[in-house]
């Protein structure tokens, strides 16, 4: 059972309170943002590898260079100072500017 605050389970029947997912994000309206076209191809692209700091997010994120290098793709490597936090806004703008596309890393 998922905790529903009491001013929302008020409004809810019985099968909409088990159907509830919350957003850890507390966001009350989500943002819209249209997605960017896929890449035609890895070919010729920099493709940005960002590890958030956690625990062997480094590891995954090595292996997977080298499966993009093979697939004809640079890639560069970038760091988040802690993963408690979102990303800089200056590292974030450094990636879009350096980069056509942008892997984060979530490990454990």
């Amino acid at each position: 059972m998922l905790w529903v605050p009491r001013e929302v389970e008020a409004d809810m029947d019985q099968q909409e309170r088990e159907r509830v997912l919350l957003d850890p994000t507390s966001e009350r309206s989500l943002p819209v943002r249209e997605r960017l076209p896929r890449l035609a191809s890895l070919a010729g692209q920099t493709v940005g590898l960002l590890d958030i700091s956690k625990p062997r997010g480094d590891l995954f994120l090595d292996r997977l260079a080298e499966q993009l290098e093979a697939r004809g793709a640079k890639t560069r490597r970038y760091r988040k100072p802690t993963f408690t936090k979102p990303a800089p806004a200056d590292l974030r703008r450094q990636i879009a500017a350096e980069c056509s596309a942008v892997v984060e890393a979530l490990a454990d």
